[in-house]
């Protein structure tokens, strides 16, 4: 491990999480907006669904590890909302035990004060849900929507008929957003999200499923949106975060007066967009 030790964000989920580094993907907007101040940690498993995201959790997320993230981004849900196949195989994951997979995510990560009442602790003591951390904080994102027509047309001849269509998307998402709200999870509802954008059919997707630039951008608002809105402590908004190595130095830029220099620690005028 390298140094300075920085509180450490993990992005947890199926291909919306693997390929969130590319094509201008909410990941590196994310590492872009945390440079010098969190490290972002990609654990995404392209095809994946809540059922194979359960088989390693406690690799991915070991109980006894050294330290323990700080934030915790998860995202399954897709795969899992695509329809069954005849043959008993595919990603498909019925609705209440989709949503029953997601509650025991959260339960490894972070054991909540809802608990206490939702579970006879004589019965069932809490030590049987220990979590990774006191400290560990959780985000899920919801199931985004599709665009059916342009999954039909990058159908391919490899895979037997995809089952893919908005109206399972938002149910899944609904049992998502419905799941956060019982456990007290902070949650991007993405089906709605992306859908208020006029043009989002075209723009969002790159191939009707998986995000493009735009849709990207969508996902990283709304996941600083709720750092932001957080009553967190500490608080993992960006602007409320120190800047590593941010102090002034006699070795910065030297300013117009040839006496001082200019900090540039701070500095983010290279970013497209200047994100709140």
């Amino acid at each position: 491990m390298v140094g300075p030790k920085r509180p450490q964000f993990v992005l947890f989920g199926s291909s919306i999480v693997q390929l969130s580094f590319s094509n201008g993907g909410w990941g590196a907007i994310l590492a872009d907006v945390y440079s010098r101040k969190a490290d972002i940690v990609l654990r995404g498993y392209y095809g994946w669904n809540s059922r194979r995201a359960l088989q390693v959790l406690d690799e991915v997320f070991p109980k006894d590890a050294a330290s323990q993230p700080s934030l915790v981004i998860i995202y399954f849900g897709g795969n899992d909302s695509m329809g069954p196949h005849s043959s008993g195989l595919g990603p498909h994951v019925p609705l209440p035990e989709y949503k029953e997979n997601m509650r025991k995510i959260a339960l490894h990560i972070k054991v909540l004060f809802y608990l206490n009442v939702m579970f006879d602790v004589h019965s069932n003591p809490l030590s049987e849900y220990q979590s990774l951390s006191d400290t560990t904080r959780i985000i899920f994102l919801s199931c985004p929507p599709v665009n059916e027509a342009k999954v039909r047309e990058n159908t391919s001849k490899y895979f037997s008929e995809l089952v893919r269509t908005n109206e399972l998307c938002r149910s899944y998402s609904e049992a998502c957003v419905e799941l956060c709200e019982e456990m007290g999870l902070k949650v991007v509802d993405l089906w709605t999200a992306m859908q208020r954008r006029d043009d989002w059919l075209n723009a969002c997707f790159t191939d009707g499923v998986h995000l493009s630039a735009e849709g990207s951008k969508v996902v990283a608002e709304e996941i600083l949106k709720v750092l932001k809105e957080a009553e967190w402590e500490p608080c993992f908004h960006w602007k409320s975060m120190p800047t590593e190595y941010g102090e002034n130095s006699p070795y910065d830029l030297v300013a117009s007066d040839g006496k001082t220099t200019i900090n540039p620690s701070e500095w983010t005028f290279h970013r497209e967009i200047q994100w709140d």
